[in-house]
C-alpha cells in the first residue's frame, strides 16, 4: 500500500492541472485584435449608409460578410477560444439582431430608417467594443459582460 501513496499524489496532481486547463483562456492575439478593429470600422461606415439602397452598396456588404466569415474561422481553430469564437458567431448569426441580422433586414428591406440605423449602429459598436476590451485585456468583468451577452441572444 505504500508503493501505491505515489501514484495517487501523481494521479491527484495531473487531474488537478487538468481541470486547470479548462479554465484557460487564449493569450493575447495581435491579429484578432487588429481584425476586429478592421471590421468595427468597415461596419460602422457601412451602417451609415443603408438609408440609401442596399444594391448600392452591396459589393461593400458582401466584403464585409466575407471579412467576417474569415476570422469567425479563425477564431474557431483557436485554443481556449470558446467566448470569442461564440461572439463571432453571434455577430455573423443573421437571424439575430447584431451585424450579420442588420445586414440581412437592409437588404430585405432595401433601405432602413436613420432612427433603426442610430439604435442598430449602436448595439453593434456596443458588441464589437466589448469584444474588442476582451480581445486586449482578457479581464474576468469583461468576460461576464460578453457571458451575459451572449446567454441574452
Amino acid at each position: 500500500m505504500k508503493n501505491n501513496k505515489p501514484f495517487f499524489i501523481l494521479m491527484l496532481i495531473t487531474a488537478f492541472l487538468s481541470s486547470c486547463s479548462i479554465l484557460k483562456t487564449a493569450p493575447y492575439d495581435q491579429y484578432s485584435f487588429q481584425k476586429t478593429i478592421e471590421i468595427k470600422i468597415d461596419a460602422t461606415q457601412l451602417i451609415e449608409k443603408a438609408e440609401n439602397s442596399y444594391q448600392e452598396n452591396s459589393k461593400e456588404v458582401e466584403e464585409l460578410q466575407n471579412e467576417i466569415a474569415k476570422i469567425v474561422e479563425y477564431e474557431k481553430y483557436k485554443p481556449n477560444n470558446e467566448i470569442t469564437y461564440k461572439m463571432w458567431l453571434l455577430l455573423a448569426d443573421q437571424d439575430k439582431n447584431l451585424l450579420a441580422g442588420f445586414l440581412k433586414r437592409w437588404k430585405e428591406k432595401d433601405k432602413l430608417s436613420p432612427f433603426f440605423i442610430t439604435e442598430a449602429k449602436g448595439q453593434i459598436a456596443e458588441a464589437l467594443n466589448l469584444l474588442l476590451q476582451y480581445e486586449s485585456k482578457k479581464e474576468p468583468a469583461t468576460k461576464n459582460q460578453l457571458l451575459q451577452l451572449l446567454s441574452n441572444n
